[in-house]
Formats: structure tokens, sequence, C-alpha cells
């Protein structure tokens, strides 16, 4: 089968949430187009229109490479081929960062098309399923500001069937703990003493001065573990906030490269490596992080806040895992995340969505809604 067409669109909500730490309004998809007529797809938690340039435009040299350049007329006989093809010919612009998310995205339209020629889910060409069902924990943001108004937000997400919460922090956060300390409890009270917590801290804290004054408020409330603390440059400061027996996931918000997860478990006392899969090179590359994670007896827990696409290879990705994780399933508003797909991948009654079965990803375009939010704006 050979490759005819690779393609990065970018759709956008116009919507007063945009401009909040929230990357559900706006979208980088990905598509890539066989010969046979079969289109793969995938997407990219990054800044679109960089991405849309890396993929659709032209090569600078042969170490620079645009991606569609590079990838069309080659056969898809291995899509892990195709993801050293791609980094060796963009390693001049970037092996780490922006580059790592452009091939990403690819990576998974790649694998969904190899999925579809094969017949098979990916989670079959990734060693096989280990589970047909992951339990889900719902990502509440922003959060309210009043205690009621976070029972309320905790009680739209159980009415998705949702059981279990993260809670994104904001700067205001620190500037009374009181207050903090009150809508964390709401949340506690109305999701329950069995759900597990989550806080997204969503680099809130500048110093871990900072973070550490939040911990009392975070055992009272039996957190779970504590994501994304610190500016990923601040590595002692990780170290200094993991000394403290509470959990620390990293990863979503900057790490794109094995070798980064592998320096914060190694010497940022990262416990959880949470990658989200579109950043880090998309299957390809999230393989390579869990084995690093399993070689250091660590755990990989996914990041995923876009839409049913990034759902649904989080699904297959976690399925065919040893070890059982659990799945981020965003409740953000924004149509992007429940309306790009035809298929919508519920929380099931119990808590669990359920792993797609059909070849590749599972999930198909809507293309009319997609052709309605392409965006359009600049150059």
């Amino acid at each position: 089968m050979k490759i005819t067409g690779l393609e990065a669109i970018h759709l956008r909500i116009e919507d007063p949430n945009i401009g909040l730490f929230d990357g559900s309004y706006d979208d980088c998809l990905i598509v890539v187009t066989a010969d046979d007529g079969r289109t793969g797809i995938g997407e990219v938690e990054s800044y679109s229109p960089a991405i849309v340039a890396l993929v659709n435009g032209p090569s600078s040299h042969n170490h620079a490479m645009g991606l569609r350049e590079l990838l069309v007329g080659e056969t898809l006989d291995d899509p892990a081929r195709l993801w050293r093809k791609m980094y060796e010919a963009t390693d001049y612009v970037g092996r780490r960062g922006i580059v790592m998310h452009a091939l990403g995205g690819v990576d998974l339209a790649l694998w969904d098309l190899q999925g579809q020629a094969t017949g098979q889910p990916i989670h079959a060409l990734l060693g096989g399923k280990q589970r047909d069902r992951l339990a889900a924990y719902g990502t509440i943001y922003p959060l309210e500001r009043t205690p009621a108004g976070v029972k309320r937000q905790v009680e739209r997400a159980q009415a998705m069937n949702l059981r279990n919460f993260k809670l994104v922090a904001d700067p205001w956060w620190l500037d009374d703990l009181d207050l903090t300390a009150r809508l964390l409890r709401a949340g506690r009270e109305q999701a329950g003493a069995d759900a597990k917590l989550i806080v997204d801290a969503a680099l809130a804290y500048r110093t871990a001065a900072d973070g550490l004054r939040l911990y009392p408020i975070y055992r009272d409330i039996g957190l779970w573990f504590l994501e994304a603390p610190l500016p990923l440059d601040d590595l002692a400061g990780h170290r200094e906030m993991a000394g403290h027996g509470l959990p620390l996931g990293v990863g979503d918000l900057g790490l794109t490269h094995v070798d980064e997860f592998t320096e914060f478990m190694d010497r940022g006392g990262a416990s959880i490596c949470q990658p989200d899969i579109t950043m880090v090179g998309g299957f390809t590359g999230i393989q390579r992080i869990a084995a690093a994670a399993a070689a250091r007896g660590k755990r990989v827990i996914t990041h995923g806040y876009k839409t049913n696409i990034e759902v649904a290879a989080n699904l297959h990705f976690l399925a065919a895992q040893p070890f059982e994780e659990i799945l981020e399933f965003s409740t953000s508003q924004s149509p992007l995340r429940w309306e790009t797909t035809r298929e919508r991948l519920p929380v099931e009654a119990d808590g669990c969505v359920r792993v797609p079965t059909a070849p590749g990803l599972g999930v198909t375009l809507d293309w009319e809604f997609v052709n309605r939010h392409r965006y359009r704006g600049g150059a």
C-alpha cells in the first residue's frame, strides 16, 4: 500500500474559553491517504499553525524536510520504520519539542491506516489487548470558585457516569488557601470517599515551596497523585516535592522524548509518566517511554485532553499494557471534543470506557463538522 496524501488541518472554535489553558477549542487533524482510498487519522496537542507548516510545507534540505513531501510515495509496511525516517529527516529543526508533536500526529494516522489495511485494531498490532474496558477519570477545568459550583461540576461529570475526577489548578489557588481547601473538600464530598481524586497543578506553582503549601490540603482530601507540579526546567524542585510522600506525575506539559522522561524518573523523583501520545511521537514514541518506565518500576498514565481521536488512541495503548491504568476523559464543553468523530466512546454505567474493536483506531471523522470548523484565518 502506497501513501498518496498527507494533510494537516487546523480546526478552531471561537469561544471565550479559548484563552484559557485548554487545548480542546483548537486542534490540528492529520489525515493520511493511501492508494486504495483508505484514510488514517491522527491529531496533535500543540500549536496548530506550526504543525500545519511542518506537515504541509516544502522541505528546506534533506535534514529539514516537510513531512508530506517525505512520506508521499512511501510504502506503508511498518509505521515504526516511517517514524525513524521522519525523525532522521527533521533532526536539523528538532529531535524534541514541536517536531515530535508533528511526528506524533502523523504516527497515529499511520498506525490507523496500518490497522485498517490488515483488518486489525491497533491494540492487536501492539501485541494484543489485556482488557476490554478501562476505568476513566473526568478532567474538570476551569474549576469554579465556590464550593457549590465545584459540587455542580463534579455532579455534571457524574451524570456522564464518571466515578473518578481530576481537578485542574489555577495560580489563584495560592492566593487564599482557606478557599482552596473548601473547594477541594467540596469536590471530595461530592465525589465520594471511594473516588480517585487527582490535582493537575498545570504549572500553577513557580517553586517547590509554593506547591508544598498545598500539601496539607491534598493529604486531607486523600489525593491520589499530583500532576504537573512545576515548570519542567526545575528538576531539583520536582525532586524536593517528591520527597513528601505524594506521587508525582510529569510529562504532559512539555516532555516529548523518552530521554526526557528517563531524566525525570531518575533525577526528578517522578513516579508516574504522563505522556500525551500526540506529543511524544505517537504509538511508536510512547512504546519507548513505556519500556523505560517498566524497567524502572514506574507507571504510565496517559494524558488526553483533545477529541475522541486521542481518547481512542489512549484506549488502544492502555488496553495493550501489562498493568491496568486509568483513562483520562475530558469533560470540556468544546464541540471539537465531542463532534469531530462520528463515534462517541461514552463512559458506561460502571465508569468504564469500552476499547474499540474495529480496524485501526476505530473512529472516523465527521467530515461535515470538520469542514465547518476549518480555520481559515491568517496567511
